[in-house]
């Protein structure tokens, strides 16, 4: 799947949007991702599942896990189109753990996929706890990688990072935001409701 197609399927649906965003870290962004309303759409889920599992089709991969909440439907079709299962971890007591049941083997090969990687906090702390339980971590994936500037290296060390869409995206404190200096007011992103037949 190329870059200009994933960047088409998340404009269409509105899961990025241009404009002037006060995000929750408080800085303020060009850019919004909202990779939910991409997922919203089982087709459109689909065929980003099969881009990400496309890259890994000939490593052998026995299971997919995704960080909750956003990993979760993507990993889930990567692992349809892998024949793989899928699992999640969630936060218990601030840390990524394995609920539910879910357990992997030592010697299980995975990959962990994510929507959205910016600072890759969420992601980096599952691959941590696979490789603490002796799971060979095969690569990391997501749909959108959006480092705050062209050229920043993946933040996974050696395990291999292959996002279908690299988009550099700079977020400014309020003082240094050129949008607010030039007049632009800020949305903050959540406020603004998704049509019911928006992607159609």
């Amino acid at each position: 799947m190329e870059a200009a197609e994933v960047r088409r399927l998340l404009e269409e649906t509105q899961a990025l949007l241009n404009g002037h965003f006060l995000l929750s870290s408080g800085k303020h962004s060009d850019k919004y991702f909202q990779c939910a309303r991409v997922l919203a759409w089982p087709a459109r889920a689909s065929l980003l599942g099969v881009g990400i599992g496309s890259r890994f089709a000939d490593e052998s991969v026995d299971a997919v896990v995704g960080p909750a909440i956003g990993g979760i439907v993507i990993a889930h079709e990567v692992a349809r189109y892998l024949g793989s299962p899928a699992f999640f971890t969630e936060r218990e007591n601030g840390a990524m753990a394995f609920r539910r049941g879910f357990a992997l083997e030592p010697g299980t090969r995975a990959i962990v996929v994510e929507d959205v990687v910016t600072t890759g906090g969420s992601a980096l702390e599952v691959v941590e706890l696979l490789k603490a339980q002796r799971v060979e971590v095969l690569g990391v994936s997501a749909i959108v990688w959006r480092p705050p500037s062209a050229g920043e290296k993946p933040p996974f060390g050696e395990v291999r990072f292959r996002p279908l869409l690299t988009l550099p995206t700079e977020a400014w404190s309020p003082a240094d935001c050129p949008l607010c200096q030039a007049g632009k007011p800020f949305e903050k992103p959540g406020s603004r409701a998704q049509p019911a037949g928006a992607g159609k």
